[in-house]
């Protein structure tokens, strides 16, 4: 992936609409991760409980190379996967998928969420309306272009953490700082720039500072 860019979605987005008395609600979301991803899906759940089908899919930059079951890499290590839970095969999740696919968009999570109305809509409706519902809610969230993050997790004693929060404020990176025992920075850095900073954290902390992905 290096230092290119890639296309997401701006941020959270949804939509609504009723189809032969079904309500379907789309949302999406950023995803930087298959676990923010299933996080996304899990929230979605239990805001749905009642529901009669939670459709999920996604597609997260992954630079791993294998794969696990019902997940596949296509150029640049993307990691897809989507579900019908319970719709008939190919009928709900795979044309969420293919709208993040035709949209170009990585890093993206979506979930239609669908009420049944008591009149079945066939394969062809279904497809229709799942398609419909992501393509409303990719809408209403936007697009726009971002480049590659890594998570990193530092670890210092107090008397170097001044020191790290002065590096990571004046680099304008995004940064959590937990003060227990030790001082922990959960950091968010673009990739090409992820070397440059790890190499001046530890000069100026001569290697006291614990860098791990996070």
């Amino acid at each position: 992936m290096g230092g290119t860019t890639y296309r997401t979605v701006a941020g959270r987005g949804e939509s609504a609409f009723e189809v032969r008395g079904s309500e379907f609600i789309g949302y999406v979301a950023p995803a930087e991760s298959v676990e923010a991803a299933e996080s996304f899906i899990a929230e979605i759940e239990d805001l749905h409980a009642d529901a009669t089908h939670n459709v999920p899919a996604y597609r997260v930059q992954d630079g791993r190379t294998a794969t696990s079951e019902g997940s596949a890499d296509v150029g640049g290590f993307v990691r897809e996967w989507s579900s019908d839970d319970g719709e008939p095969t190919s009928s709900a999740g795979k044309p969420a998928l293919n709208v993040l696919q035709q949209r170009d968009i990585e890093n993206v999570v979506a979930v239609v969420t669908r009420y049944y109305g008591g009149t079945n809509l066939g394969v062809g409706g279904l497809v229709r309306a799942y398609s419909r519902a992501v393509k409303e809610a990719v809408d209403e969230a936007g697009v726009v272009e971002e480049r590659p993050h890594r998570r990193l997790a530092i670890a210092v004693e107090y008397d170097d953490s001044g020191t790290v929060r002065g590096i990571l404020e004046s680099e304008g990176v995004e940064f959590d700082a937990d003060y227990g025992e030790t001082v922990g920075f959960s950091v968010r850095v673009p990739v090409e720039e992820t070397d440059a900073l790890c190499d001046r954290l530890r000069s100026a902390t001569s290697g006291r500072a614990d860098i791990e992905d996070g």
